[in-house]
């Protein structure tokens, strides 16, 4: 696979990022996304731009695409003017979070055009994308998976989740929604305690020594929500969206998502007050204005 030449479209915060490791690692990267000026630093960087999917897909042997949401993800993928219209392409990677059933749909028409789908969803934020420490959960079909790999451990470490399309997003929505309901408990928990006068970095070191540590009070806390900078690089219309998917994928399942439910609840709310493109440690603040408390002032 280190001859091909490798499509990447879709370059928001995280495809970006990728698109510029892959470039780094030597490969040729076809690129395309409807922002201008990150395709213009990829050029820079080396990469040739393309003017659509499909031009991606004439050009390069193996497409990635990290796109916001399933709409867009089908479009991109299956439309008129998308990778499976193209003439060179043989195989599609979704390094999105757009759930199992639009994988699925994907997979279904491409396996139609005897061409392969992976659905690879990431972990680890835009920190992970620059420095190639995501982590990466990966379904498609076994004897292809093993070719993809040196490239995929550009982006980070590799999980291979099953042969069946969407098992990744399976998995990747469980994550999602783990983060986030960490978010909204801590930001209960922690709005409590500064209420009743005690310090939040305080009470995020005693509770990463504790048995209530998580992702929250060990990362986002510190970094976004107590600075009072909430900025850790993902919005609260993407937090949303995933903890949906979730949801509405857990009750097709016939799967209970009694937790789950109240912190789509959470993040609808957060989303009305504080806008779609805010952080989602934004959570935080939709606890605050309840509790009339600020964490990280006195």
């Amino acid at each position: 696979m280190a001859d091909q030449v490798l499509g990447f479209i879709g370059l928001g915060q995280m495809g970006s990022r990728m698109a510029a490791r892959l470039l780094d690692a030597g490969h040729s990267v076809v690129v395309y996304d409807r922002a201008a000026a990150v395709v213009a630093e990829l050029v820079a960087k080396g990469a040739t731009a393309a003017s659509s999917s499909r031009e991606v897909a004439d050009r390069a042997d193996l497409v990635f695409a990290s796109l916001p949401t399933p709409a867009i993800l089908r479009d991109v993928a299956l439309g008129p003017d998308g990778v499976l219209a193209g003439q060179r392409a043989r195989c599609f990677v979704d390094l999105s979070t757009t759930g199992p059933r639009i994988a699925t749909e994907v997979a279904a028409g491409f396996a139609e055009a005897g061409r392969t789908t992976f659905d690879c969803p990431v972990s680890g934020g835009k920190t992970g994308a620059a420095a190639g420490t995501l982590a990466l959960m990966v379904s498609g079909p076994s004897a292809e998976y093993e070719a993809l790999l040196p490239i995929l451990r550009v982006f980070g470490k590799p999980f291979f989740c099953g042969e069946k399309a969407g098992q990744a997003q399976v998995m990747k929505l469980c994550n999602n929604l783990l983060a986030a309901t960490a978010l909204a408990i801590s930001s209960e928990a922690i709005v409590m305690g500064v209420k009743a006068g005690l310090d939040p970095a305080l009470m995020c070191e005693v509770i990463n020594a504790s048995s209530g540590r998580n992702s929250a009070t060990q990362d986002k806390f510190p970094r976004a929500v107590i600075p009072r900078t909430f900025d850790f690089g993902f919005t609260t219309a993407l937090s949303l969206k995933d903890v949906r998917l979730c949801v509405d994928e857990a009750e097709a399942m016939g799967v209970p998502m009694v937790v789950g439910s109240a912190v789509r609840q959470m993040l609808a709310v957060t989303s009305a007050t504080f806008g779609p493109d805010s952080d989602f440690t934004s959570l935080a603040k939709t606890v605050e204005q309840w509790a009339g408390v600020e964490i990280g002032k006195s």
